[in-house]
């Protein structure tokens, strides 16, 4: 390879895109919280490995982190845009495909009448890291 390619090559590459990382709290604010020694036993959700993966792909999809609603939105377009407006149910469909289904939780976003659902249902193979299908509303 030419070293003016290798170059060119190096420099595209510091330009491309990282993907974000969740924002932390300071230090200083989450002082306060400490882990408990042990977690409620009666509150606890297990999510096994393939299923957590599928679900993070499928949300990745359905709302990347730091997607943002369009300027001059209104408020409960607004909150369609937040991940935490939606519940999240999967279940397995075979040994290679999860589905994932996003519905917008009870509650949210409403300000006069309901708000039809802006959810997905995905189809994720976890194991390679694709998802398969989408569906929508």
């Amino acid at each position: 390879m030419k070293p003016s390619m290798l170059l060119l090559c190096a420099l595209l590459g510091a330009c491309a895109p990282r993907p974000s990382l969740p924002a932390r709290v300071p230090a200083r604010e989450a002082a306060w919280f400490k882990f408990p020694s042990t977690l409620n036993e009666s509150e606890q959700v297990v999510v096994p490995a393939a299923t957590a993966a599928a679900i993070q792909l499928a949300l990745e999809d359905f709302r990347p982190l730091g997607t943002q609603p369009p300027r001059g939105g209104d408020p409960v377009e607004a909150c369609l845009f937040q991940r935490q407006s939606f519940d999240v149910q999967a279940a397995p469909w075979n040994e290679d495909v999860v589905l994932v289904r996003f519905s917008l939780s009870p509650g949210a976003c409403i300000e006069e009448g309901p708000v039809t659902d802006m959810g997905a249902t995905y189809a994720v193979d976890p194991r390679h890291g694709r998802i398969i299908a989408v569906q929508r509303p």
